[in-house]
């Protein structure tokens, strides 16, 4: 995990002052190291009954999407207000300053569907917890969820008690 963490980059002050935001471009940059990532957050789900994964905009496409066809299984994206054309669900969630919403087609999930909930970063959880509500709403069970990064000390993996959590990286 070394290898990923030197490809994790801090930025002092971003996006207020006080933060340090773990930014994960130069990891997708290099794909070696994105296909470590790829292959460390799909391994513990190897053989599982999982038949879609979900990620939410933006930066879970990226790793979600590519688990998804790693796993050679449906990719579902949990998208912001306006952005899909065709009838959606969705779940609205409290930030630390404000609140937002994800979406998703009414048919993007089956009644049968177990899915993994992948992203880049779990912080305080809010994100996540809405997108497993988001899938549960439209009918799915929440396998699990992975993440790339977590920030331990924002306690987010309390919110997703209910579910099994795998990340690569704590900080």
């Amino acid at each position: 995990m070394d290898r990923l963490k030197s490809k994790i980059r801090d930025i002092p002050d971003f996006p207020k002052p006080g933060i340090i935001f773990k930014d994960i471009t130069p990891l997708v940059k290099d794909p070696a190291a994105l296909r470590l990532a790829v292959h460390q957050l799909l391994f513990p789900f190897l053989g599982r009954d999982i038949t879609a994964v979900a990620g939410m905009e933006a930066r879970g496409f990226i790793f979600g999407s590519l688990v998804a066809w790693e796993l050679g299984l449906p990719f579902i994206p949990l998208r912001k207000p306006g952005k899909l054309p065709y009838d959606v669900q969705s779940v609205e969630y409290d930030l630390e300053y404000g609140s937002a919403t994800l979406e998703a087609h009414i048919d993007a999930v089956n009644a049968n569907d177990r899915v993994l909930v992948i992203d880049d970063l779990l912080a305080t959880g809010g994100t996540a917890k809405a997108s497993c509500e988001l899938i549960e709403k439209l009918g799915g069970t929440v396998e699990a969820c992975a993440f790339v990064v977590e920030l331990d000390f924002l306690e987010g993996r309390e919110k997703l008690k209910n579910y099994e959590v795998h990340s690569l990286l704590h900080y």
